[in-house]
């Protein structure tokens, strides 16, 4: 059965969007600038999808795309921003609690084992079946079930996490 490209994209769009969404909350610190970032790498995408013959780096090109946009509006920003002597009316999103957060829960990651960590980041943050970890890791799907299991059990109980 031969899909069409539009039908190709839409089913990659559905699989791999959620994952995408989180690359790109990484990236930008705020959901719905995220939101814009994910609609122009993937518009980029889909006007080179018929180019990129090697479906298995799709996430790699739209990765890619992500960055590189979001560097273009970094630097558009950059020169729309001038000091000033006023303040502004609202008060400005104080980033320093997700910072935090953030902090403590790499740290708390770091002190997994390797193969915890790896499976807890390809199952939540890659958003990955345990299927496609299996596959990754070469080990069996019981395997993943009880590693990223014991790794939350670990997580929950480090004290310095919560």
């Amino acid at each position: 059965m031969n899909r069409t490209r539009h039908e190709e994209f839409r089913e990659y769009m559905a699989d791999r969007g959620p994952a995408l969404l989180r690359a790109a909350s990484q990236l930008t610190s705020d959901r719905a600038e995220a939101e814009d970032l994910v609609q122009a790498a993937l518009a980029k995408t889909y006007l080179a999808w018929d180019r990129i013959n090697d479906r298995a780096a799709v996430d790699g090109y739209v990765r890619r795309a992500m960055v590189n946009t979001q560097i273009s509006w970094w630097r558009r920003r950059k020169l729309e921003i001038y000091p000033t002597d006023e303040l502004p009316d609202r008060p400005v999103d104080d980033h320093t609690r997700r910072s935090e957060l953030h902090d403590v829960l790499t740290r708390a990651l770091r002190r997994l084992p390797e193969r915890q960590r790896l499976a807890v980041m390809l199952r939540y943050y890659e958003d990955m079946s345990e299927t496609e970890i299996a596959k990754i890791l070469g080990v069996s799907v019981g395997t993943v079930k009880s590693t990223v299991s014991r790794a939350m059990t670990r997580l929950r109980n480090d004290d310095t996490v919560g």
